[in-house]
């Protein structure tokens, strides 16, 4: 079999050079692949970090590059084995697994996380109709991956369920692109390091400790060495844990990128039900074009038309909404399930529009004046499903999730309980006028009477605070010792 061809190189900001094949340039140069050169890596992120700029278009290359890093490694690990436990891939196979890393995020939308989520009027981007339509023969990507050959391979790795019976990939081909640690999440937690500007790296001596299981074809960490536990590995595995937790903390759930999200969310949501776009659209659309469109399109409502008027100018100005309600699940653990059936994901659009109008009407009826009001809420299972990779523990013989092992990993049980406790229901309002805010924040009580406003809460305590040391000192002592 004839070796990979490297005649291209591509200098990366965060790998240096990297080289591609022929044929893998092919598929870059399709219009489908080219179109993510302009849909950014973290969405509306970059009102936060200015320089979170970078596209989607670098990270697919540089999950491929980081691909063959950890397939270099594994194989490494087999040619040195003497006992024949480790598999690892040959050419052809990584010829698939670096294709399959170059498109893995080629049906991705503008904003598409926010779009997805937030609307629940589309489905995921990682759905398999999604990506049997983009590989279709109906797209430029589709063909170029035909004439490889290996489209079915491809497929079978981004969406297994599209697999013929017998042509499954196997499991060790999926793990290395879509996967719990894999070249997609190494790649985008250094990518999205340097463009943000956060010193939160993991060590690259995390490429060191992968294996395949050649009797079970799985991609796994091995943690013991002659019946004890390798700290030095188990360290590096949970850093980089470490990293993709406060990344989800400082950058992916930051409460000013959600407050961005759902300006842009809102605005797709009155595009899609007006019937001025469509998916079709949407799919071919960049950051910038679906700006262009959403100002283009026509919208016979005058109230819609003018919300999404309004809306657009925000963004344009970077007015965000304000928060005046957040219920985070440490202190509203009995309703999360409730909040999260009547207004996450397909199914919840059209209760979570109506509880908004009917807030927004309210706040206007008190304020005299049309305030929109958003909700946002988050899927429930913010579990770190990186603590699920597998892993050989010492003195077992079967391969297990490395969070099995909580109990003797107090760190990563740590890390679970964090994601746990990210999850945050917001309400936002789009004024930044006091006297609103506070108007605003005594709706959402009215209408959430069951849930704790932690954000009320601390004002609340902030204008007791006020309210006491403007007390003169006599009074305070006479409070003082009535109080006791």
């Amino acid at each position: 079999m004839a070796m990979l061809r490297y005649e291209t190189i591509v200098r990366d900001p965060v790998h240096g050079d990297v080289p591609l094949t022929r044929e893998e340039m092919r598929v870059l140069d399709t219009i489908e692949m080219q179109r993510l050169r302009h849909v950014r890596q973290l969405g509306m992120a970059y009102m936060v970090y200015p320089g979170a700029q970078h596209t989607r278009f670098e990270h697919s290359i540089g999950t491929a590059h980081l691909a063959t890093r950890m397939v270099n490694e594994i194989n490494a690990v087999r040619d040195r084995s003497a006992d024949g436990r480790h598999g690892g891939y040959d050419e052809h196979e990584l010829r698939i697994v670096r294709l399959a890393a170059l498109v893995h995020d080629v049906t991705h939308l503008p904003f598409g996380h926010n779009i997805e989520d937030q609307t629940g009027l589309l489905p995921r981007h990682d759905v398999p109709e999604r990506f049997a339509a983009m590989f279709s023969d109906e797209t430029e990507v589709g063909r170029a991956l035909a004439a490889t050959g290996v489209r079915d391979e491809v497929i079978s790795i981004l969406a297994p369920s599209l697999a013929a019976p017998g042509r499954e990939a196997p499991d060790h081909w999926r793990a290395l692109v879509s996967g719990t640690i894999d070249a997609d999440m190494l790649d985008y937690l250094s990518r999205d390091a340097l463009f943000t500007g956060l010193k939160l790296e993991y060590d690259p001596r995390i490429f060191n400790v992968f294996r395949v299981d050649r009797r079970s074809q799985r991609l796994y960490v091995d943690l013991g060495r002659q019946g004890y536990l390798k700290e030095a590995v188990l360290s590096e595995v949970v850093r980089c844990l470490e990293a993709r937790f406060y990344f989800s903390e400082r950058v992916y759930y930051h409460h000013a990128k959600i407050a961005a999200g759902s300006l842009v969310s809102k605005a797709v949501e009155i595009a899609l039900l007006s019937g001025g776009l469509g998916f079709a659209e949407l799919q071919r659309s960049t950051d910038a074009g679906l700006f262009d469109l959403l100002g283009r399109i026509r919208v016979d409502d005058p109230f819609l038309k003018s919300r999404l008027e309004l809306y657009l100018d925000a963004l344009a100005h970077r007015r965000l909404p304000r928060r005046v309600a957040v219920y985070p699940v440490y202190a509203n653990e009995a309703i999360q399930a409730d909040l999260i059936a009547r207004f996450f994901g397909s199914g919840s659009a059209a209760e979570r529009r109506r509880v908004e109008r009917e807030m927004s009407a309210e706040l206007e009826r008190r304020v005299g004046r049309d305030v929109p009001l958003m909700l946002y809420c988050p899927a429930g299972h913010m579990q770190l499903k990186q603590a699920k990779m597998l892993v050989q523990w010492p003195g077992q013989d079967a391969l297990a999730p490395l969070n099995d092992f909580r109990d003797q990993i107090p760190r990563v049980a740590d890390l679970e309980r964090s994601y746990a406790r990210m999850w945050k229901f917001y309400v936002h309002a789009l004024t930044n006028e006091p006297s609103e805010l506070a108007e605003a924040s005594r709706v959402c009580a009215d209408f959430f009477p069951e849930a704790v406003n932690v954000l009320a809460a601390a004002s609340r305590a902030k204008s007791e605070d006020r309210a006491k040391s403007k007390k003169n000192p006599a009074q305070q002592d006479r409070e003082s010792r009535n109080v006791g």
